[in-house]
């Protein structure tokens, strides 16, 4: 399982490498969107390989990790996967159409010391694009997008919550 962040897309200070370096920085809060691919119950016709050569496991471990980090609050990501099953059971699930986009798409959250989010925009029209999207080379990438109205909403509800 790979620690590494992605670069950025904007500019600005961005810290590029692996998480494990960074956290016993003192963070308060961390929001954290572990990679996906060995977890969610949407590849799990591929679950038999993925446990017999071990990513599945390894990509437990990280999440543990994450989860166990020592950081006062924390908000994990993730799609509907095994996390589940062998972890614990997510603290809330939500969908982009609670935060002013028309999609809808699963998204589990693993809270410690935070409240759920609460709904920002509720909207109609709810459609399944993202789970329809074609084959391209950056579909992964897409997939995995955080929805601008769900980061504000992180942004407000949880960025002046004091420890």
């Amino acid at each position: 399982m790979s620690c590494d962040l992605l670069p950025t897309e904007v500019d600005g200070p961005h810290y590029q490498g692996s998480v494990v370096d960074v956290l016993n920085d003192g963070w308060d809060l961390m929001v954290c969107h572990p990679p996906c691919t060995d977890l969610a119950v949407s590849g799990a016709r591929h679950f038999a390989a993925k446990i017999a050569d071990g990513r599945q496991q390894r990509a437990l471990d990280f999440v543990s990790l994450l989860l166990d980090a020592p950081i006062p609050r924390i908000a994990l990501e993730n799609p509907i996967s095994v996390i589940s099953s062998k972890i614990r059971r997510p603290d809330q699930i939500i969908h982009p159409w609670m935060f002013g986009h028309g999609e809808t798409k699963a998204t589990c959250l693993w809270l410690k010391n935070l409240p759920p989010l609460v709904p920002t925009d509720v909207v109609d029209g709810r459609s399944d694009r993202i789970h329809k999207m074609g084959q391209s080379k950056n579909r992964w990438k897409e997939r995995s997008r955080t929805y601008l109205g769900i980061a504000e909403a992180i942004a407000d509800q949880w960025g002046s919550i004091s420890i």
